[in-house]
């Protein structure tokens, strides 16, 4: 869940809870799932206008009128630099938000390439 405090947006790190229950492969389904909420149909990307957009489906309508916020998001993630997420950067992204996850990350990712 989201709250603002103090001009930031804090978010309660359920990914590590989540890995534990779903399993690596299970929780990389989920951030796909997650990619696929917010993305423009059309053109297969995160783009700030569908972010804006899409924010609701995840009860972060306070967020949406914030376009710094928003845009800053997106730079961070955007790795390629075209100013969108593709599903591997909005991966990445979400993941490093997370900093239980960060720790454990080289278990993480091992388990998951032995899944693929």
């Amino acid at each position: 869940m989201a709250s603002k405090r103090n001009e930031f947006v804090e978010f309660e790190d359920f990914f590590p809870s989540m890995v534990e229950r779903l399993g690596a492969e299970g929780f990389l389904d989920e951030l796909c799932n997650g990619f696929r909420l917010l993305l423009d149909q059309e053109k297969g990307l995160i783009t700030l206008e569908s972010l804006k957009k899409n924010l609701g489906f995840l009860g972060l309508q306070e967020m949406m009128n914030d376009e710094e916020l928003l845009c800053s998001m997106i730079e961070e993630g955007d790795l390629d630099g075209d100013g969108n997420l593709n599903e591997m950067e909005f991966c990445v992204f979400m993941f490093r938000l997370s900093p239980k996850l960060m720790k454990t990350s080289r278990i993480f990712f091992e388990e998951a390439l032995t899944h693929a």
